[in-house]
């Protein structure tokens, strides 16, 4: 009996820690989202955005030749599908996991809907003399928003499934949080996108990666749980 309690105490408190935490990500992250779209519509973001623009090309150079726009395309629309339509033959084909087959394109898909809704919600023209051509709204930037949703899954599955090496999983936890920070650099370097389009981009993305996860978690108990009973139903019998 102690043993059995100590067990339902400690899933009890890691279920707490857990719901904490992701509770204080999602506020935090819906905080910024609203403290940086105020300040937009408030135009009092254009100092700092001004900065931005000085600060990335000091710290990135001024003759960075293609990489640049080779990081930048890690986040684009046709990178991120191949991506999740690789993932989700993985899931559904090699892993036979359903639930993750059906994780990789809501979230893939729910971040870029989203973003389409919160651009033409705030109607905020792009940068003058961007360096490559871009086309559309400009905030919240929707590189930022996809690369932290898509590239935060990755940093999910990446800890939920590599438990049995701490290097690897640590390794690569690192490298995709890179990532997305060097996604979202590139954009203000390249001009397309000013430094609060970004920081909004990922604020909302990681609220989306919060959302979407846990839903789709209650999701697949409740089917699982309404498969069960059905089974365990006996069948009706024919008159």
């Amino acid at each position: 009996m102690t043993s059995h309690l100590r067990r339902l105490t400690a899933g009890f408190l890691l279920f707490a820690a857990e719901f904490a935490v992701t509770l204080a990500v999602g506020l935090l992250g819906v905080a910024g989202f609203l403290a940086l779209g105020r300040a937009v519509l408030a135009q009092s973001a254009a100092a700092f955005d001004a900065r931005a623009f000085h600060w990335a090309r000091h710290l990135l150079g001024e003759n960075t030749g293609g990489w640049v726009q080779g990081v930048t395309f890690l986040a684009s629309r046709n990178w991120i599908a191949g991506l999740a339509l690789l993932l989700i033959g993985y899931f559904l084909v090699l892993r036979r996991h359903r639930w993750y087959s059906l994780l990789v394109p809501v979230v893939a898909l729910g971040s870029i809907t989203l973003n389409l809704l919160l651009k033409s919600t705030y109607q905020r023209a792009r940068p003058l003399l961007p360096l490559v051509s871009a086309s559309g709204l400009s905030f919240p930037s929707g590189h930022a928003m996809i690369s932290a949703s898509f590239y935060g899954l990755l940093i999910y599955l990446a800890q939920t499934h590599i438990r049995r090496h701490p290097v690897l999983r640590r390794g690569l936890t690192a490298l995709l949080v890179v990532l997305i920070l060097l996604i979202g650099l590139t954009r203000v370097y390249l001009r397309v996108h000013y430094a609060s389009d970004v920081l909004a981009g990922f604020a909302a993305g990681l609220v989306w990666l919060v959302v979407a996860i846990p839903l789709l978690q209650k999701i697949e108990q409740a089917v699982k749980r309404r498969s069960r009973i059905g089974a365990q139903l006996p069948e009706k019998q024919p008159e």
